[in-house]
């Protein structure tokens, strides 16, 4: 299998998640601006996020994963198949649980993560209406980590588009009809959330089924104990307990930072998610792509006891990060009025929350080095089923986050939320890199000095082309003119892409040098 050419589908694939993903937030901003009806969505919408990312994405796969591709090296596919049964089991009876008591504690939820909300009872009532998201994310995490470790990388890097055009239908139609009829047309875009959790999972099983890997839930109590007591899932559990607590920690300073932009100004929850949309479409296509495809890739090095060749997984894993992530990160250091300005800069999103929004991206510019190489450096930790080390790693990262908070917060304002995060990031990223390397799970292969200078250089010069360019142009007077100022920013990215790339290659990076199987 070439994995460049994996992750260059799951990127792909993730691309169009965040192209309709903007378009998604295009919608929202131009509908309801950063007003005090998408703060109490933002924050409603962010709790059953929170927990997903803690069963789904989070803790879940980071035990699963490498336990059920190491299962399927070294006892096969029955075995792996008996794991996934007693696994779906488990799991979905703690997400039907977890659920309901979502439900009934939506009020203290909303009090802890945005007590200063100018609605509070809407973001309430909006978690009720979607907290259930969880439970068919979380499944869909489940099909997920099926499909990754039988190689099938498409369908649940595609499925998230199913949830951005859902809120797209619930953005342009669903919320002028629920104005008109005199509802809060806010609760359109609960619908949504749901409508597009229901359709991804939908749409895994017949790719599920597919690879004769369908998940078998049990229902008769005697039959859900012993999915429990799986030897799988116990290796599992184990597994989670550690992971989820370091899962927990990045969710923790989530929490705390949006209980603190709620307090900062009406509209403040509002522009770090803005800013955070804008800055998790590099994330999402570089490390969430590397990470999907490594993951599974590094677990099944482990199991036949391929020192070398997982060192040298990291190695081209790091590469492509360096290569990607510090290109974007200067983009959004020096261009990102334009950004921020092209995207969401219509109806009720002024030029003011221009503005605020460009001084969080770039906070979270200077860190996206750091939050896109912890999606390669932490898979270093969990295919050997160890998630203690990152665990403790986001405990200091989760600390340093808040004492840095108290410096920048009152000279920033929400600005210092988004900074803090970007240093942290870096500050958790170096501290994988070193234990790798301490550890001996990471040896850096030759010609690192030569391939560094030259990606930055040709980032410097990247650079220097989007200051001149965000200088020459008023992106926000561009507003008359809509078409135009779109169409100098596709010219503007494009040109400067197209000089990246050239330069390297002129300076001797050639494509071939970054495929490899796996």
């Amino acid at each position: 299998m070439n994995l460049l050419k994996s992750a260059s589908t799951v990127s792909l694939l993730t691309l169009a998640s965040r192209v309709t993903g903007l378009v998604r937030e295009q919608l929202v901003a131009a509908t309801f601006g950063a007003s005090a009806a998408t703060d109490a969505f933002n924050v409603a919408f962010r709790l059953p996020n929170l927990f997903r990312r803690l069963f789904a994405e989070g803790a879940f796969s980071q035990a699963f994963v490498p336990v059920l591709a190491s299962t399927r090296e070294a006892e096969g596919d029955g075995a792996t198949r008996s794991l996934v049964d007693a696994v779906a089991t488990v799991l979905t009876w703690t997400l039907v649980a977890v659920c309901v008591l979502g439900v009934v504690g939506a009020p203290l939820l909303v009090f802890l993560i945005g007590a200063g909300l100018a609605r509070f009872d809407t973001a309430v009532l909006l978690t009720r209406l979607m907290f259930p998201y969880i439970g068919f994310m979380s499944l869909v995490a489940l099909a997920a980590g099926i499909l990754n470790t039988w190689k099938r990388f498409a369908v649940p890097a595609a499925t998230p588009v199913l949830l951005n055009l859902c809120f797209i239908v619930a953005a342009w139609l669903g919320a002028p009809a629920l104005a008109a009829r005199g509802w809060d047309p806010i609760l359109a875009l609960a619908g949504g959330v749901m409508a597009g959790g229901v359709l991804q999972l939908a749409v895994q099983w017949p790719a599920l089924r597919a690879i004769g890997a369908l998940p078998r839930v049990a229902a008769a109590p005697r039959a859900i104990v012993a999915s429990l007591r799986h030897p799988g899932v116990q290796r599992v559990l184990r597994q989670m307990a550690p992971a989820l607590l370091g899962v927990s920690v990045a969710q923790v300073s989530l929490v705390i930072n949006t209980q603190i932009a709620s307090h900062v100004a009406v509209g403040a929850v509002s522009w770090l998610t803005y800013a955070d949309r804008l800055m998790e479409f590099p994330t999402a296509l570089l490390g969430v792509a590397l990470g999907v495809v490594l993951l599974p890739q590094l677990a099944a090095a482990r199991g036949r006891g391929d020192a070398q060749g997982y060192s040298e997984l990291l190695d081209w894993g790091l590469r492509l990060v360096l290569l990607l992530a510090l290109p974007c990160a200067v983009a959004l250091l020096v261009f990102p009025q334009a950004l921020v300005a092209v995207l969401f800069h219509y109806g009720a999103f002024g030029a003011a929350d221009v503005l605020q929004t460009e001084r969080a991206l770039m906070g979270y510019g200077l860190g996206l080095m750091g939050l896109v190489a912890i999606k390669i450096l932490a898979p270093g930790f969990y295919a050997r089923e160890d998630v203690r080390t990152p665990m403790k790693v986001a405990v200091a990262a989760l600390l340093l986050t808040q004492a840095m908070n108290l410096v920048f917060v009152p000279w920033l304002g929400h600005a210092g939320l988004a900074l803090s995060i970007g240093l942290a990031a870096l500050f958790n990223a170096g501290m994988l890199l070193v234990l790798l390397r301490r550890r001996g799970l990471y040896r850096a292969a030759a010609g690192w000095t030569g391939f560094a200078l030259r990606v930055v250089l040709a980032s410097a010069a990247l650079g220097a082309a989007l200051a001149f360019a965000a200088r020459r142009l008023d992106w926000i007077v561009l507003q008359a003119d809509p078409l135009a100022r779109a169409g100098w920013m596709a010219a503007v990215l494009g040109g400067v892409a197209a000089l990246y790339f050239a330069l390297l290659y002129a300076a001797g990076l050639r494509p071939a040098q970054f495929v490899r199987r796996g």
